[in-house]
Formats: C-alpha cells, sequence, structure tokens
C-alpha cells in the first residue's frame, strides 16, 4: 500500500505543471519574460520619440477629422498615421460606426487646414500609440499666420471635437475645459447635438453624468 502511494505521488509530481515541480525556475523565466515585454514596449515608445517628437512633418492625406499621415515612413508603410491625443472628432460615411453629426464639417476642416501643410508633432512619453499602431499626438500648426497653434485644442473650442475622457493624458484636463467653454457657447456641433447623436462611449457618459445638453 505504501509503495502504491508512493508511486502516485511520484506520478502526480511528473505530470503536475511545470511551475508547481519547479517553481523557482518558473518565477525566473516569468520575469525573464516580462522583462523582455517590458523592453519591447518601452524600446518602441523610445524609438518614436527620438524619431517624431518636436519635429515637422508635412500631412500627405487625411482620413477624417482626427486621423491623417505625415510624410515619414512607418515600418513597411511609406507614411506614418496619426490619431491626435485627447480629442475624437465624429465619423464619417464609410467609417465602423458610420456618419455622425458633424463629420463631414470635421473632416472637411481636417483637409482644408491641414493638407499640405507642416505641422509640428508633439509626443507624450507616457504612451506613444494606440491599438492601431497609429501614432498618437498632438499637433501644431508650424508655419503661417497659425504657426505654434494646437490643432487639437482648435477643433475643441471650434465644436468639431469631443474632449475623450478615455484615457488619461497631460492635456486631459485642459481640453475638458476648452470644450465646456464651447459648449456653453453653443459652438459647432454643441448647438444641436443630443446623446443619440455622439460616439458610443462618449454617449453612454453623458448618460451615466447626466450632463444637460444645450
Amino acid at each position: 500500500m505504501r509503495f502504491l502511494r508512493t508511486q502516485i505521488i511520484s506520478e502526480a509530481i511528473r505530470f503536475a505543471p511545470f511551475w508547481k515541480r519547479r517553481p523557482v525556475i518558473a518565477f525566473g523565466l516569468l520575469l525573464v519574460c516580462v522583462g523582455a515585454v517590458s523592453r519591447f514596449l518601452f524600446a518602441g515608445a523610445a524609438d518614436d520619440f527620438d524619431t517624431y517628437h518636436n519635429r515637422v512633418f508635412t500631412v500627405v492625406e487625411v482620413a477624417d477629422g482626427d486621423t491623417f499621415d505625415i510624410d515619414h515612413p512607418d515600418g513597411v508603410h511609406p507614411d506614418t498615421r496619426i490619431r491626435l491625443w485627447g480629442v475624437d472628432t465624429p465619423e464619417v460615411a464609410g467609417s465602423r460606426d458610420g456618419a455622425m453629426l458633424f463629420g463631414d464639417e470635421a473632416s472637411a476642416f481636417a483637409k482644408r487646414v491641414l493638407m499640405g501643410k507642416k505641422v509640428r508633432v508633439v509626443l507624450s512619453q507616457r504612451r506613444t500609440r494606440d491599438k492601431y499602431d497609429r501614432l498618437l499626438a498632438y499637433v501644431e500648426f508650424a508655419d503661417g499666420a497659425d504657426a505654434s497653434e494646437s490643432y487639437n485644442e482648435r477643433l475643441l473650442a471650434e465644436g468639431l471635437a469631443y474632449a475623450d475622457w478615455r484615457f488619461d493624458h497631460p492635456m486631459k484636463s485642459v481640453y475638458k475645459k476648452i470644450e465646456r467653454q464651447a459648449r456653453r457657447a453653443r459652438i459647432g456641433l454643441w448647438a444641436s447635438v443630443t446623446p443619440d447623436d455622439m460616439p458610443a462611449w462618449r454617449s453612454r457618459m453623458e448618460r451615466e453624468l447626466n450632463y444637460r445638453l444645450p
């Protein structure tokens, strides 16, 4: 009986998961994996910062109000796609969520003020890419009468975008304040928008916070 019990224990140990049989080694391997992933992520952010931060590029394509391409290669892509940090413009026809109120106006505005123009890209070291691998950036006009003006802030001030509350970023409180001012003045989309007109994330937040629209 003792022999059988010993054999069963031996078999259980032999077929137990590796981390149970060799906990110290398994923990060491876990640390190595975590370290490798961390180095990869931080290396990518560091590379982006060295490549793009505070540098001037030309806008070569505009997808919509908050998404456009600049003339710098990005991996296998001939250009780099920018997604503005901290603002969300309404979608246009052909997008995943379909056309939204003021989507066409925001897109037309972007094409008018950005297409073929030079812009300065400013990054946050906290995060440089979104889940679609687009470069997250604050963008400033780099020449002409609008030089040094923030494009992100201009969208908000003219009622063409929502301040994006979903993610923390250095300008979050500033952008919320600019949006609040446009909202009170009923500028742009704020003149007629309802929660049903908004992007799903913002509509949900409006209802949760019980905001009163104009």
